[in-house]
């Protein structure tokens, strides 16, 4: 299983939110490319990249940080936030990215998600952002009827090549991953699952690597506040056996 750190991307700075709302931002570091690079010798396998700006207009803002990003690593990295065309796309893919994840439009524009994943096959992934469970979009400032478990089943049909199921009102709060949400989440979809949200500390690591089928975990403030050692969550996960 990985362990996946995340840069979240506001006005060029690598930040992180409290429960996704914009006016709660901690500025972690100017220079996202150097984050990445950080997190890449520490022994990530696969770099998680948003641009938040693009995820609440709708409209790739932190395009320049990501291709600086791209050029700073050598390991794979996927992208999310504002992207609702094949435009996006292309830009993304041409800059070196390997997979692109969509939010917003495969609730709004489900045309373009078919035609991502015929265009683009193994390489879009699907981000399920939930609240009590519930699809939250538009940088999760709009919370549909629409539940998790069901829409993750519709768009498997699709062709995505996997799930980030972040769990919003444990995310950037330190409070512990939901485990059961994770764990139904998985059990709903034969695809892999990346969970996301709420993950502190070393505890919290070995209960998701505890859910059987589970393909990642990705963890963001913990590692950049210093309650979670990155190697020693990736060392567990790789070296995990159920």
């Amino acid at each position: 299983m990985l362990v996946i750190p995340a840069i979240d991307l506001k006005n060029g700075s690598c930040v992180r939110l409290l429960q996704g709302k914009k006016d709660a931002v901690t500025v972690y570091s100017k220079d996202p490319a150097a984050t990445a690079k950080r997190w890449e010798s520490h022994g990530a396998k696969l770099l998680h990249v948003v641009d938040l700006d693009g995820a609440f207009s709708g409209r790739q803002k932190n395009l320049d940080a990501v291709v600086r990003i791209r050029k700073s690593v050598r390991i794979p990295i996927q992208v999310g936030g504002g992207i609702r065309n094949i435009g996006n796309l292309l830009n993304l893919f041409s800059a070196g990215i390997d997979r692109v994840i969509i939010g917003t439009a495969a609730i709004e524009d489900p045309e373009f998600l078919v035609q991502a994943c015929k265009q683009y096959p193994g390489r879009i992934l699907i981000g399920i952002d939930a609240r009590d469970g519930l699809v939250a979009i538009r940088g999760w400032e709009e919370v549909t009827p629409i539940h998790a478990y069901d829409l993750a089943q519709r768009l498997e049909m699709v062709g995505i090549a996997g799930i980030i199921y972040t769990d919003i009102k444990r995310d950037g709060m330190l409070t512990g991953p939901n485990v059961e949400a994770i764990r139904d989440m998985v059990d709903h979809v034969t695809i892999p699952v990346i969970a996301s949200g709420g993950i502190a500390t070393m505890e919290d690591v070995k209960k998701l690597t505890g859910i059987k089928g589970l393909w990642g975990m990705i963890t963001g403030k913990a590692i950049y506040s210093g309650t979670l050692d990155l190697k020693e969550a990736i060392a567990y996960a790789e070296n995990y056996r159920s």
